[in-house]
């Protein structure tokens, strides 16, 4: 994104800012990749409960972010999802609002929202594309959790039209690296294989893993993606393919690694 010469100091608040992602945007900001006339703020559930409206507007006012990138999210591997459809639904869906309209209400210039593969319709043709994000029901074992992201797109649209912001949003693929949750029940399938990996090398038992093997999955390593989350148009050249539809309210983007969605047929 280009500014104009003389253009104000961006201060880039970074919600979910200890996750698997922040951590990664934090790293190559930490290397250097930054620019001098950017301050990083990087927030995570110690410093707010995005749940409420109340505190999340306090942290937004004591930030006071030119820019936003909201990873912060409720978020668990398969089984996780299963047990818990509801509260994904509700807590992602209090966080996604409360974050958006306290950037709205402080005048951030922009967010990027980081959403999911899994939003994508169950039943569907391929190659997928933004497009068809809203043609149909999610797969039933996260739809909780895929509405939630879903309507993230719902709200871009609505705060572009009705106040003319800037809030986009991303899809990556099922993203893996430092940091993840490598918890074999609660976590993703590649840290949940890894994890198993290492425990039947250390026990010297068999290797067992869940799913048939015959549904594809696509993953990024956290770090090979870290340069398309920022803002600032220093970075490196994004690696998303964008879309706009109907308006560019949303500009949601996906990787173009991500044209395979997740399949949630192989836990690990």
């Amino acid at each position: 994104m280009t500014e104009p010469a003389g253009a104000k100091p961006r201060r880039i608040l970074v919600t979910g800012g200890t996750g698997l992602v922040g951590r990664a945007i934090e790293k190559v900001v930490v290397d250097g990749e930054g620019r001098p006339d950017e301050q990083w703020i990087f927030v995570s559930s110690k410093d707010a409960d995005l749940t409420n409206a109340a505190e999340t507007k306090a942290l937004f006012e004591k930030h006071r972010p030119t820019h936003v990138i909201h990873l912060a999210a409720m978020v668990g591997g398969l089984f996780k999802n299963i047990k818990y459809n509801l509260d994904f639904w509700r807590r992602n869906v209090h966080i996604n609002d409360n974050v958006l309209h306290s950037a709205y209400e402080l005048g951030a210039q922009k967010v990027v929202s980081c959403l999911s593969t899994c939003i994508f319709p169950d039943k569907t043709s391929y190659p997928i594309d933004e497009t068809m994000i809203h043609n149909g029901p999610p797969h039933t074992s996260n739809f909780g959790y895929s509405y939630s992201k879903r309507m993230i797109d719902v709200q871009n649209r609505g705060y572009f039209e009705q106040h003319g912001c800037r809030f986009t949003a991303v899809i990556p693929t099922n993203v893996f690296g430092p940091h993840d949750n490598f918890n074999i029940e609660d976590g993703h399938v590649l840290p949940g294989l890894i994890h198993k990996v290492y425990m039947a090398k250390k026990t010297g038992t068999a290797l067992s893993v869940w799913g048939t093997g015959k549904p594809r999955r696509q993953f990024i390593y956290s770090l090979w993606g870290k340069r398309t989350r920022s803002p600032s148009g220093k970075l490196l050249k994004p690696s998303w393919k964008p879309w706009t539809s109907r308006g560019d309210w949303s500009s949601t983007r996906r990787s173009r690694t991500g044209s395979s969605r997740k399949q949630p047929a192989t836990a690990s």
